[in-house]
């Protein structure tokens, strides 16, 4: 999870600002049983890693931006939003992108310009451009990793106690070795060698959907999974099995009993209308290359008749089930 200042401003303008959120993040693994594995604030920013026991993550994130906004417009006597809207979150399988995830986390206070890791500098190194290590940078960004106070990762590498709601076995346990300071110093290897080599690998930019994280296998398992209205929870889309116009009507044809030549121009009749409603708003697919598809009509006939078999939806319940059958069918989305 992440959150980003409202217009980019500070979120966190001193040490006990930074002190008070971590509070909150306790209280939050308290009260909602949440499980934290890593964290850093930034000035203006905050990532966390952490699992949720009982599905209630939008629950706790808003307690715990409310909680934090509250307290930090009184003691900077400010009001309004604190947090550049919602905040964003992705859903990764723990076996196999955990680990870097937590690594890109613990790397965001040396990920800058001056110590040759800034944005600038990685988008070179994504193009195969040659990067130029500096010794005396790689000894600074080292320093100030592990002298950096704001994150998990001085309680991952055993340079202070892990506080009581932070969990870092789960993660250490997947670089290998026995004892805790086997796989302490195997994660350090790892974070460090990505230090030297001034290259920070985004996970950002393997994201399924703008949403999932993982193996190909998890991917395909948690997009018949996930439930939504993709209408209103725009970021589910990428996920959504893809249906072409074919199976869509397809499916239409199988619950009417019906072939698309015998009712498409039929007027009155709901088939033809309830695939365009479905191919435009859970297909993804424009109106033009809708009117292509459709056959007989132009862009501004798929236009009219989209709109209005969604007027038609809200006042007809018989109409409601009709599509939320052919959605769970189609898209594998509940009502």
């Amino acid at each position: 999870m992440t959150a980003r200042g409202n217009e980019r401003r500070a979120v966190f303008r001193d040490d006990r600002d930074r002190r008070y959120f971590l509070e909150v993040l306790s209280g939050a693994a308290e009260r909602f049983g949440l499980r934290w594995h890593a964290y850093v604030l930034m000035d203006n920013l905050y990532h966390l890693l952490g699992e949720t026991l009982h599905a209630n993550l939008s629950q706790a994130m808003q307690w715990l931006q409310v909680r934090y906004t509250v307290w930090f417009n009184r003691r900077h006597q400010r009001v309004g939003h604190l947090f550049q809207g919602r905040y964003k979150a992705i859903l990764l399988e723990a076996e196999s992108a955990a680990w870097e995830l937590s690594r890109y986390v613990h790397l965001n206070p040396v990920r800058l310009g001056a110590l040759g890791l800034g944005k600038a500098d990685q988008q070179r190194s994504r193009r195969g451009l040659s990067v130029t290590v500096d010794p005396q940078q790689v000894r600074e960004r080292i320093q100030r990793l592990g002298h950096y106070r704001w994150s998990s990762y001085r309680a991952y590498v055993g340079l202070t106690d892990s506080p009581h709601w932070l969990t870092t076995e789960t993660v250490l346990a997947m670089g290998g070795g026995r004892a805790r300071q086997q796989r302490a110093r195997n994660y350090r290897q790892y974070v460090e060698e990505a230090i030297r080599e001034g290259r920070v690998a985004s996970p950002w930019e393997r994201l399924e959907g703008q949403l999932l994280l993982g193996r190909a296998e998890f991917i395909r398992q948690m997009k018949r999974r996930i439930k939504g209205n993709a209408r209103e929870q725009p970021q589910l889309r990428g996920l959504q099995e893809k249906r072409s116009f074919e199976q869509i009507v397809k499916a239409v044809e199988e619950h009417k009993g019906e072939k698309w030549t015998e009712f498409r121009d039929r007027r009155g009749d709901w088939g033809r209308d309830v695939a365009l409603y479905l191919a435009r708003h859970y297909g993804g697919m424009r109106l033009r290359e809708l009117a292509e598809q459709a056959g007989a009509l132009d862009y501004g006939s798929v236009q009219m008749a989209v709109r209005r078999f969604g007027q038609r939806q809200q006042r007809d319940k018989s109409v409601q089930e009709i599509v939320a059958r052919l959605r769970k069918q189609l898209f594998y989305v509940e009502t």
